[in-house]
């Protein structure tokens, strides 16, 4: 069933938009086969540093945050190279977007869906991806935890997008792939596509989305735009 009444779109980026593991797989070269325990272990850390820091209420933002989960990936796996962190660094900038992304975007633009980026990057770093992406006309606004210093799951984070975009909780449909931001954004009282490209299981916590997709693709279709 087509989720109804929704006037915007709004995506987390890492995960969802971005592919974060492009920048490890980019240094195959050098990581060898210790690259998915690297990027695996960066990941991990990057979201537990911004969970403990707005536990600690010790905010840092994201390019510093990902900086320093990085050094811990890459020291974990006995690797001691400041080109290497600089050169993995430089490629998150830069991550490919997921093959769909862009024609998604596109469609929803097209049917008159306000589109807009909420993510836990900062400013710099977010424009740097949509940039390199060539995503920019498609976005009606691109918002960054660095607006409140908090980062998701704290409502605070998500009512930047209904404040920014002018519509109610209720008319935004919110896309990520982590469980966990899912779960928090349906919480907060947006309707929610959980886009789970891992088939991971659902996690088990009140709130639930109204939806699970395999890849945005699936997107136009459930809000009644396909065809």
């Amino acid at each position: 069933m087509a989720l109804e009444g929704i006037e915007a779109c709004v995506f987390d980026a890492y995960g969802t938009l971005f592919d974060f593991n492009s920048a490890a797989t980019r240094c195959g070269d050098v990581l060898g086969d210790r690259l998915d325990a690297v990027n695996d272990a960066w990941r991990q850390k990057q979201l537990q540093y911004t969970w403990l820091r707005t536990l600690m209420g010790v905010h840092a933002n994201f390019w510093q945050v990902t900086g320093k989960a990085l050094d811990f990936a890459l020291a974990a796996n006995g690797f001691d190279d400041p080109a290497l962190h600089a050169r993995l660094m430089a490629l998150y900038r830069e991550l490919d977007p997921y093959p769909e992304v862009a024609d998604v975007l596109g469609a929803l633009k097209a049917a008159g869906c306000k589109t807009a980026i909420l993510s836990n990057g900062a400013p710099e770093m977010l424009q740097a991806a949509v940039d390199s992406a060539g995503l920019g006309d498609l976005l009606d606004a691109v918002l960054s935890v660095e607006a409140v210093r908090v980062y998701k799951p704290d409502p605070r984070v998500y009512q930047l997008a209904p404040d920014a975009l002018g519509v109610g909780p209720h008319e935004i449909c919110f896309q990520s792939s982590n469980a966990w931001d899912a779960v928090g954004a349906a919480q907060f009282g947006f309707r929610v596509a959980w886009v789970n490209r891992a088939g991971q299981p659902r996690e088990r916590l009140p709130a639930q989305p109204d939806a699970e997709l395999r890849t945005l693709a699936e997107l136009p279709p459930l809000l009644g735009l396909a065809g």
